[in-house]
């Protein structure tokens, strides 16, 4: 599931390129996240506008360029096949879904007055690291580390890696409620997805993780 969440989303963003940039903009209008749309579309009842509602869902396999899709994927590849393992892949799907939905629904709380439209896999993603830090807190992550003109590879533990990055993420939504407008990234939908990663990592018997 985790392979074919990855060419589902690299599907779609290469559909998404090929298109003219009117017809990619509109596209990413009509199916992005538009807190203000869906804030309204909550105060007038989901009938109202169950279109504003579907683009929590949507929102997740949509993406802003080739740096953006390859950074989430990539974070997927790494660690989504441990927790797809751990929960089966029916579920696994339906819980990366389910944290895309819960990070937008945390993006919109945050911001909603926005009219600018927010996409990407980032919130299901950071669900995945969620988890992954509940159950694999003492593996070890391979990761890039700069020294000036150097580059090298050194092993971190997940506990820290992930920490770190769900720190980062805290920090700067809370600067850009106290800057609305400013931000570009969707801090909020990384916070919401990794809070829901950890919630059920946590909630569900881990003999429950196995099997299906």
């Amino acid at each position: 599931m985790t392979v074919a969440l990855i060419a589902a989303n690299l599907y779609i963003f290469v559909r998404q390129w090929l298109l003219p940039p009117e017809a990619a903009q509109a596209l990413i209008a009509q199916w992005g996240v538009i807190p203000a749309r869906v804030d309204e579309a909550w105060r007038a009842g989901a009938l109202a506008d169950p279109a504003a509602l579907a683009t929590l869902l949507t929102a997740t396999f949509l993406h802003g360029g080739w740096l953006h899709v390859l950074g989430n994927m990539l974070f997927l590849w790494v660690f989504g096949d441990n927790i797809e393992a751990r929960l089966g892949s029916v579920r696994y799907l339906a819980f990366y879904l389910a944290a895309g939905v819960t990070g937008n629904v945390a993006h919109v709380l945050a911001n909603p007055g926005s009219m600018v439209p927010a996409i990407g896999a980032s919130g299901a993603v950071a669900g995945v690291l969620g988890a992954y830090l509940v159950l694999y807190p003492r593996s070890r992550v391979r990761t890039l580390l700069f020294l000036g003109i150097f580059i090298t590879v050194i092993e971190v533990p997940a506990l820290l890696l992930l920490l770190y990055w769900f720190l980062v993420q805290l920090v700067n939504g809370l600067a850009a409620v106290s800057m609305p407008g400013v931000a570009t990234v969707a801090y909020w939908a990384h916070v919401g997805g990794f809070a829901l990663g950890v919630v059920v990592a946590r909630l569900l018997p881990r003999p429950s993780w196995r099997g299906w």
